[in-house]
């Protein structure tokens, strides 16, 4: 045996490992230090984070006694990818959205894309996109051979599919060479627009597409549901219960099991959640390959993934921070082993994209295989006791909520009943309170927000599809608010203003100002600081030249409260303000003030409270 020198570098195998008893004392001495007497596993579920689906987040993982199978790469369960060398041989497909009516621009847009970075197309057709009789123009030029194209044309997809395919044979590509996603969906169009479609079109289109070597007619895209506001495991039980409801209709209709499953391909959606996307994506391959070996077909292989960064996330104030939040998606979207991965820009959600948005979009992809080297490493979250523990918990919440949507009658009776219009809404209204209350934070919007932005104006989109489930975004509430802001910004000149009393030294009210003053901007309110401390004396005149809109908050420290801040609500009160918040705990000098702004509290209910008092109208 070598003896290697000693070099200076101790090895962590010389330290004793450390025990999950000896991590549970820690914790419980950090608690105590807080005041809590609590000890172990009580110790690690106070420090617990409760997430969506009945998920907790630990403090600590540690290797489970006993695992599930995830098996290995390539292979069944597919938990670790669908391919045995992942992503690392070409990286994922990069898959660019192409919007608009007019074939010359949106062929523009593409020959772009193509020419940097972009490896597939995924087109909007028939109404509010391309109209199949144009689909040559917005395609010429593209090499189809080796640009896939993936279809998204709602209840006109029989259509489009067959404009797509005709002009394969017209340009020669032979069937082999042919990479095409037709993008029949009638449940998801169902769930988009209340449109019920027959199923037999899409049986059809599958059956010509078993035809060709990588055609696939069927998409099950779970994004309707994500953007109606269901949860990670809403989404993949409904998901599930979709691909199956078509399985049953492509078998019934003379494919076999193989073929079938050979003919989907399914769609989620991406978020800043880096772990829970993951997550997802892993459980959603576990999924379906429990569902495949249930027919009778464990080698029909892995689940084919599309996912795309999510809406619901994106932003329309200050929506420069939508790139750092795609990128997340698009790195957790890479590292959870979807196939194709589709960054949505920037200002998605302010209309068409400009030139700028989708070059920053594709380029998203580019650094993290090129310069980040992301896909270098087959599933490189495997082994993660967190990844792994989640993954499994993900993917047995979703497969009871699918459990529940098969005893219903499947998909479509679960989406005319209600069943799935109630269930997100219900998972909805508990994220709202969330957001509401900022307990989940939004960067720009209702954290940090910034009044002087000037608004970002871009060509407006076709009108998206309509009538089915409802189509929600986090900022939603916020962004109410701000319009009430922005049309009083217009009729006066100014925006709506709070006063902010501060008493004492910047120490001692530099916090709760600094709480306060981004609490009513979230709800464009300007906070005027204007001088930096007030004292009883000094407050009245103070407000009366802030020009505020009838409403002040103190904003100090505990000690400064008791001795002043009564005094400091009846001299702004002398002058003119009919309300006075104070921030702080509620209760602190409750005979003078008339609210409280305070971490936890509501913010949409407060901030349109003030706006209403502030005769600030919609």
């Amino acid at each position: 045996m070598t003896v290697l020198p000693d070099d200076g570098l101790s090895l962590a195998a010389e330290f004793p490992d450390a025990t999950h008893e000896q991590w549970q004392r820690l914790v419980e001495g950090v608690l105590r230090k807080s005041g809590k007497e609590v000890s172990g596993e009580a110790a690690e579920d106070a420090l617990s984070t409760t997430l969506q689906d009945g998920l907790t987040t630990r403090p600590l993982y540690t290797a489970p006694e006993t695992a599930p199978d995830t098996g290995f790469p390539g292979f069944a369960p597919f938990v670790r990818g669908g391919r045995a060398e992942g992503n690392a041989a070409n990286g994922w497909d990069v898959r660019q959205r192409h919007l608009g009516t007019d074939p010359v621009r949106v062929n523009e847009a593409i020959l772009g894309d193509l020419e940097n970075g972009v490896t597939s197309l995924w087109l909007a057709m028939g109404p509010g996109g391309i109209p199949a009789e144009a689909l040559p123009r917005a395609l010429e030029g593209v090499y189809l051979d080796l640009a896939p194209v993936s279809l998204d044309a709602g209840a006109a997809y029989a259509g489009a599919a067959r404009a797509l395919l005709d002009l394969y044979a017209e340009r020669g590509v032979a069937p082999g060479d042919v990479r095409a996603r037709l993008g029949a969906d009638p449940l998801g169009h169902e769930a988009r627009t209340g449109e019920v479609l027959d199923a037999a079109g899409a049986v059809e289109l599958a059956r010509e597409a078993s035809g060709y070597l990588d055609v696939r007619a069927l998409t099950v895209d779970a994004l309707p549901y994500h953007e109606a506001g269901g949860s990670a495991a809403e989404e993949l039980g409904l998901s599930l219960a979709t691909a199956v409801a078509y399985l049953r209709a492509l078998t019934d209709g003379g494919l076999d099991t193989a073929a079938a499953l050979g003919q989907l391909e399914f769609r989620y959606a991406a978020t800043a959640d880096q772990f829970l996307t993951i997550a997802k994506l892993r459980a959603a391959r576990r999924l379906w390959a429990r569902v495949a070996e249930a027919c009778g077909a464990r080698d029909a292989g892995a689940q084919r993934q599309h996912a795309v960064t999510s809406p619901v996330m994106m932003t329309r104030r200050d929506p420069w921070v939508n790139m750092l939040r795609t990128t997340v998606a698009c790195m957790a979207a890479g590292v959870g082993g979807a196939d194709s991965v589709t960054v949505l820009p920037f200002d998605h959600e302010l209309g068409l994209p400009d030139a700028f948005a989708r070059r920053i979009a594709r380029n998203t992809s580019t650094i993290l295989l090129e310069e980040s080297h992301l896909a270098r490493v087959v599933d490189p979250a495997g082994g993660s006791y967190y990844v792994e523990r989640l993954t499994d918990e993900l993917a047995h919440a979703a497969w009871e909520f699918f459990q529940t949507l098969e005893k219903a009658g499947g998909q479509a009776a679960a989406l005319r009943s209600g069943l799935v219009a109630d269930r997100l809404a219900a998972t909805w209204a508990a994220r709202s309170e969330k957001l509401a209350t900022r307990r989940e934070p939004i960067t720009g919007v209702s954290e940090f927000p910034l009044l002087s932005e000037k608004p970002v104006v871009r060509e407006s989109a076709p009108p998206v599809p309509a009538g089915g489930l409802p189509r929600v975004r986090r900022d939603e509430a916020y962004e109410v608010l701000r319009a009430r802001s922005d049309a009083h910004l217009a009729a006066t000149g100014a925006r709506p203003r709070i006063f902010l009393a501060a008493l004492g030294p910047a120490a001692a009210h530099t916090a709760r100002a600094t709480f306060a003053s981004n609490l009513f901007q979230a709800g464009g309110v300007e906070p005027v600081h204007d001088p930096v401390s007030v004292t009883p004396e000094t407050a009245a005149a103070a407000y009366a030249a802030s020009g505020a809109d009838g409403t002040a908050v103190i904003c100090s420290s505990d000690v400064l409260y008791e001795e002043q801040a009564a005094a400091v609500a009846a001299a702004l009160r002398a002058a003119g303000a009919t309300t006075v918040f104070l921030a702080g705990k509620p209760g602190t000098a409750a005979e003078a003030v008339d609210a409280y702004v305070f971490a936890g509290c509501d913010a949409v209910a407060v901030l349109s409270s003030v706006l209403d008092r502030m005769g600030v109208t919609s």
